[in-house]
């Protein structure tokens, strides 16, 4: 966010900043995608926005392409409309890294059916496999960045079972797991940094997250909980459910 800052000074606010730098301005999570700044422009690169840390694309726009972001310092930022914003981002970024952004897009308020619409609707054929594929895989019920890559993997393992943010009643209330599996009775959990440390304090939460896996337990449930490492060692989780599932209908029998 500071190299956008200090290329919209250089720059006298002229440029419009779309794909992972308009969904940095417009707030979105983002996940690996580097330090570049992103311009769009729909004639010659300009020198005004030319810059070692800038990628300048040149693709035309409509009027419902385009939005103005005002932020708390005052500057008014041109930018992509949130739904061009996640098309164009994945038309350059992998699977994982735009649907990161796309999910949290649809929990902003982006429209799904206006993001089919635009890449119908879009003379640009470049990347257009990958933004269809993208939509696709989008779901605003995932919560975070680990939880986005949590179910990507998942779905790349075969285990479509796991429905994101189940609710699951217990003796102690009623608890929202990040997936949950009802056949095999497992709730996989992602353990991000920002579940212990962003909202309550610290031993507050781990208190929480210890009763509450006691109350699950209770009703049944086998718990798995994921942290960054474990999302690159796919045949290890899947190894893992395995044998969770196997106990599961141990427990069960």
């Amino acid at each position: 966010m500071l190299r956008i800052q200090a290329h919209y000074e250089s720059t006298g606010g002229l440029s419009r900043y779309s794909h992972v730098s308009a969904a940095r301005l417009h707030g979105c999570q983002v996940w690996d995608v580097g330090p570049l700044i992103h311009v769009t422009t729909g004639h010659a690169n300009s020198s005004k926005s030319a810059g070692t840390d800038v990628r300048t694309h040149r693709m035309g726009f409509d009027v419902g392409d385009l939005a103005s972001l005002r932020t708390g310092d005052g500057r008014l930022f041109k930018v992509t409309s949130l739904e061009r914003t996640v098309l164009d981002c994945a038309r350059i970024l992998t699977l994982e890294q735009s649907a990161v952004i796309g999910d949290h897009a649809l929990r902003k308020g982006a429209g799904l059916d206006r993001m089919e619409q635009l890449l119908a609707q879009s003379p640009v054929k470049r990347g257009g496999r990958r933004a269809l594929n993208l939509l696709a895989a989008l779901d605003g019920r995932s919560e975070s960045a680990g939880e986005t890559r949590t179910r990507l993997l998942l779905h790349s393992l075969g285990l479509h079972s796991f429905v994101p943010q189940m609710e699951i009643a217990t003796k102690s209330g009623l608890f929202r797991a990040d997936f949950a599996d009802e056949v095999t009775r497992i709730v996989i959990e992602f353990d991000g940094r920002s579940k212990y440390f962003d909202y309550k304090p610290t031993d507050e939460v781990i208190l929480a997250e210890r009763q509450r896996e006691i109350a699950l337990v209770e009703e049944g449930w086998l718990v798995l909980r994921l942290k960054w490492k474990d999302l690159d060692r796919p045949a290890e989780l899947r190894r893992r459910l395995l044998a969770m599932a196997q106990r599961s209908r141990r427990l069960s029998a």
